[in-house]
């Protein structure tokens, strides 16, 4: 057994507009290989809006270039949104999807992506 650290990565998703989790979100993560682009996982966000275990871990989870693909313009228009002003939803919307193009260069430690989501806009930083 190895005594290096065992990493991994996970995300998750909160609808700022609502201030709640997004749950039902589809999240599609993809490692960049040169011109590849290998998708590795096709999730859903639960309730809390997290997936329900780690995106990647152990062996699995090693340095390079992911991409994680948030389909929030498929959240907007499914009603979760409710409250809102009808343009933000249903035929009108702005975002669509959403991708987070980053690097692992420790893949000994955790890496958490987090997507904070509104109608108009989003952010994204390396959380704990």
């Amino acid at each position: 057994m190895s005594d290096s650290p065992q990493g991994y990565l996970t995300t998750h998703v909160l609808d700022t507009a609502r201030g709640r989790p997004a749950s039902d979100l589809r999240v599609e993560l993809y490692r960049l290989e040169g011109g590849t682009r290998l998708k590795l996982i096709d999730v859903i966000t639960n309730a809390d809006g997290r997936c329900d275990a780690p995106l990647l871990e152990g062996a699995d989870f090693t340095a390079g270039v992911y991409e994680l693909l948030f389909h929030a313009g498929d959240y907007l228009r499914a009603g979760h949104t409710s409250g809102l002003r009808a343009s933000h939803t249903a035929e009108g919307h702005f975002l669509d999807r959403i991708p987070l193009r980053f690097t692992v260069d420790a893949p000994g430690e955790h890496y958490h992506v987090p997507l904070l989501l509104s109608p108009f806009s989003y952010s994204t930083y390396r959380g704990s």
